[in-house]
């Protein structure tokens, strides 16, 4: 455990078991120089304890490089809660996570992720000021964090193509859910031909209906033709199988951790194939909900995000320069702030 943690630059982590409602839960806090911990609470099935905690600590890390390249203050943490198996009160469960989050005292504030929730988050706030993304605040992260990720894709697109315009660009996105259909949303009035695909055919259907996008199914995704590849679900979506399938010029979306293993940022570095870090392309989320707990107006807010694209084509340039990869260059950026080093190639 120590070792993990040790590796990671972790911070603190936290257990809660809460039996009465069903609350298994892992808040990891990884550094706060910047401020307290902001990151969101992640609620979805894990195959043993050990998975949960290797992605929470990976969220967290993932946080705070994500904080200090968005310039924003605050510092990098993430909770995970292991979803019940067997039927739970919802409201109840929420409520405890929140207790959870209230005993550390402000050091890490909570949010929305996978497999939670505006209406979530409303309970967690029934016990904690430290929350960000209720119907009482209205910081909903996803439409700023589609916009961030559109932000990234024209700096990639400039970068590989020469020209920051979307229209005419065929782009294959993965996940139909919140953050992804704002993003399609936003593709479709830039002019590009979308390619979509969803574990739900009824969100698929949505997006065929709103956006005349083209279905794919599912293992269809990473072997699609087009121009952006953009996994907009669960991390680990390029691995050492999918990596070799791949027939895109740009991988451009908001999942966190897509790249399974670190070693494939220089693969794709390789081949050819431009990655924009996800946690820095999908950092609107987290400028949204850090700006607004500041009392940002909304126009403040998109004109931060929109500085997205401006770090990309930092790191795109910096990457070209040094010959190392978009993913390598953009760690050493956040340790070098994070942790004052002059970090070496």
């Amino acid at each position: 455990m120590f070792d993990i943690i040790e590796q990671a630059r972790l911070g603190e982590l936290h257990f809660k078991s809460d039996p009465d409602s069903g609350l298994k839960s892992i808040i990891a806090i990884h550094n706060t120089k910047l401020g307290p911990a902001l990151g969101g609470c992640r609620c979805i099935e894990y195959h043993s304890d050990t998975a949960a905690i290797m992605d929470v600590v990976r969220l967290a890390r993932g946080m705070s490089y994500k904080a200090a390249l968005a310039k924003v203050p605050q510092g990098g943490g993430k909770a995970v809660i292991l979803k019940p198996a067997e039927p739970f009160d919802r409201k109840a469960l929420y409520q405890a996570f929140g207790r959870f989050v209230n005993e550390l005292g402000g050091r890490y504030i909570t949010a929305i992720d996978s497999g939670t929730t505006i209406h979530d988050m409303d309970q967690v706030a029934k016990v904690t000021p430290h929350v960000s993304g209720s119907h009482s605040d209205g910081l909903d992260p996803s439409p700023n964090t589609a916009l961030g990720v559109l932000a990234g894709m024209k700096a990639a697109a400039l970068q590989r193509y020469g020209n920051s315009k979307l229209k005419g660009l065929t782009v294959a996105i993965q996940g139909m859910g919140n953050v992804g259909f704002h993003l399609a949303s936003l593709l479709y009035e830039e002019g590009a031909r979308l390619l979509v695909t969803d574990l739900q055919e009824s969100k698929v259907k949505q997006a065929q209906t709103a956006f005349h996008a083209e279905p794919m199914s599912p293992d269809q995704f990473c072997s699609a033709h087009c121009h952006i590849l953009s996994p907009c679900g669960l991390g680990g979506v390029i691995n050492h199988e999918t990596i070799n399938v791949l027939h895109c010029d740009i991988i451009a979306g908001s999942a966190n951790n897509q790249l399974a293993t670190p070693d494939l940022g220089q693969q794709l570095h390789q081949r050819g194939i431009l990655y924009a870090p996800d946690y820095v392309i999908n950092a609107g989320g987290l400028i949204q909900v850090s700006m607004g707990l500041h009392r940002a107006t909304q126009q403040e807010i998109s004109n931060k995000t929109w500085g997205i694209s401006e770090t990309l084509y930092d790191i795109f340039t910096r990457s070209s320069v040094e010959n190392l990869p978009p993913s390598t260059i953009a760690d050493l950026t956040a340790e070098e702030i994070l942790y004052q080093e002059t970090v070496g190639a």
